[in-house]
């Protein structure tokens, strides 16, 4: 059973304040979904998704509700900036790639998925690999050999021994004395499993052979043009140029894990993970265009605005719904929700054109925030920024905690800021209470243990900050 659009907004509240418009117009849309896949399968392709205008400054919570809105129902989001795409034609990113990008990302993410789900069956297979090391196999009546005896391993792994004795010493003999196939070579096994698992082993070293990363610039050639071809060059030159492999000297509890990975790669059904990521973009996906408002002036005939009015008509079947190609497979985005936002103060909703504000049917308009917006915001989210300062300095030992006056200090001087010089909304805490704890943070590791336990108040607040506030020109760079 899908939130119901009361139940969003109460886990939005949790990490936005206010925007309580922009909310309810999400939830909606959210909930929607959830009622097309209700639908009868031949009327459920005729409902499409209402793509969403919020419109607001910068720093009101835009991208937060996004991005919340997208862990609320485990649906694929990518952020992209819509200034960053050219026309097709001028030097910059093509609009279909957000589709691939979108796809790349679900990808990876139900691969990690699908590979935590067989990772027991992953690890148990890695430690038969890594008792192999441990312990390998050796001929039934091998040639004796002058001096100390060899061991034998497998083809490009090695284990470091290092320097033993007592309990280890007698292991290791019984190891080399130990046949495989008789009952001694499994006894032997068994212990070694025993001790690999409580962790005696743990400062041993073996050496692994692991596949080199891709010279740089090959990725950085591999990357261009990609976007407009229907080729890979990274898989094409993957081919033509196989990895390079080389040794590295690991502790065994690394060892374990990075075989672990290795193994848990090889058990997941990348064919099925790839199908259900297409399917899952197509049908859940989210694409947040943030700065849509860079492209919505109107064209005058030349320049630069020729390009924005391209950008918008290249977007204008995407939005619509069309059908991309990636590496992986088409991906139709008939059913992708597109939330596109921007501060408009150069321009307006109705700049752009008419085909893609028809588009984009529901818009919701985000307030600016003031010193009581600030407040709720410092101490009110799960992730309030006093809350985040109080569990990192909390890593040294040191117990913070702010007085009321403190807060509604710290929101008020970054109110008067905001009003000052630019309006950046409330990224403008992040830099004040940066400020504000510069000498704690600094200080924390070396504070006396009776002197770890410090109370913001006001008066603090006002001392460590008048200074800047006072001088417009300081707190343009500072604040």
């Amino acid at each position: 059973m899908s939130l119901t659009p009361r139940q969003i907004v109460a886990e939005l509240d949790k990490f936005v304040v206010g925007q309580d418009q922009a909310k309810k117009a999400v939830a909606i849309a959210l909930r929607n979904r959830w009622r097309r896949r209700m639908i009868e399968p031949e009327f459920r392709d005729e409902i499409y998704p209402k793509n969403i205008i919020m419109i607001g400054p910068t720093g009101v919570g835009k991208t937060e509700i996004a991005r919340r809105l997208a862990g609320l129902s485990d649906s694929p989001l990518l952020k992209v900036e819509a200034s960053k795409f050219t026309e097709v034609g001028y030097v910059g990113r093509d609009v279909e790639s957000m589709i691939r990008d979108l796809t790349e990302l679900t990808i990876t993410r139900l691969k990690a998925e699908e590979a935590e789900v067989v990772r027991d069956k992953a690890r148990e297979v890695a430690e038969e690999r890594l008792l192999d090391l441990l312990l390998p196999g050796r001929q039934a009546n091998p040639e004796p050999q002058p001096g100390p005896r060899p061991q034998a391993l497998r083809p490009g792994q090695t284990i470091e021994l290092g320097h033993m004795s007592g309990p280890d010493q007698d292991q290791y003999n019984d190891q080399q004395n130990d046949q495989p196939g008789d009952g001694s070579h499994s006894r032997t096994r068994e212990r070694l499993r025993e001790a690999l698992r409580a962790g005696k082993l743990d400062e041993r070293f073996v050496d692994l052979e692991v596949t080199a990363r891709t010279s740089p610039r090959l990725e950085i050639f591999s990357n261009q043009g990609v976007e407009e071809m229907d080729l890979n060059l990274k898989d094409i030159f993957g081919q033509m140029f196989p990895g390079q492999t080389k040794r590295r000297k690991v502790k065994i509890p690394e060892a374990l894990e990075m075989l672990t990975n290795e193994e848990a790669g090889r058990l997941v059904d990348m064919d099925q993970v790839v199908n259900k990521a297409l399917a899952k973009v197509a049908e859940s996906g989210i694409i947040f265009l943030d700065e849509i408002d860079k492209v919505a002036v109107k064209s005058s005939g030349s320049g630069p605005d020729i390009s924005r009015e391209g950008v918008q008509r290249d977007l204008l079947p995407i939005v619509e719904g069309t059908t991309v190609t990636t590496k992986h497979g088409p991906v139709k985005t008939d059913h992708i929700l597109f939330i596109a936002s921007g501060a408009f103060h150069m321009a307006k909703p109705s700049d752009l054109i008419p085909e893609l504000q028809g588009r984009f049917p529901i818009r919701v308009e985000l307030d600016s925030l003031n010193a009581e917006d600030f407040v709720r915001i410092l101490t009110e989210p799960k992730s309030a920024l006093v809350t985040q300062y109080q569990a990192l300095l909390a890593t040294e030992g040191v117990e913070l905690s702010f007085t009321d006056e403190s807060v509604r200090a710290v929101a008020e001087m970054a109110d008067e800021i905001n009003q000052a010089t630019e309006n950046i909304g409330a990224r403008r805490l992040h830099t004040v209470m940066e400020r504000l704890l510069e000498e704690i943070s600094f200080t924390a590791p070396d504070l006396d243990p009776d002197d770890r336990k410090i109370v913001i108040d006001a008066d603090y607040v006002n001392t460590r900050l008048e200074q800047v506030k006072e001088d417009r020109d300081l707190s343009r760079y500072i604040l």
